[in-house]
């Protein structure tokens, strides 16, 4: 299948402000059992996720609001994503 690249900032926590996947877990898992390939870019957007899909910018969050660890299949914000990602193609 296709590559979504998430490109990822960085977000304070109880250690300091700093680029961070564990949020991200979920979302590439989701991604993942989809068929897509995962790309991880760090970017200096705080506290953000794009996902990019052929050099476009197809879904923005928060990186917040990502749910913490998990496999992403009942956070909201994932199925969003996929959705976002599935219409691109």
């Amino acid at each position: 299948m296709a590559t979504v690249i998430i490109r990822y900032g960085p977000y304070s926590s109880f250690d300091g402000v700093r680029h961070r996947r564990q949020r991200l877990q979920g979302l590439a898992n989701v991604l993942k059992v989809s068929g897509y390939t995962v790309v991880y870019e760090e970017i200096k957007n705080w506290n953000e996720v794009q996902l990019i899909v052929h050099g476009e910018l197809i879904y923005r969050c928060e990186i917040q609001e990502l749910q913490y660890g998990g496999d992403g299949l009942l956070d909201r914000k994932c199925k969003d994503a996929l959705s976002a990602v599935a219409s691109a193609y």
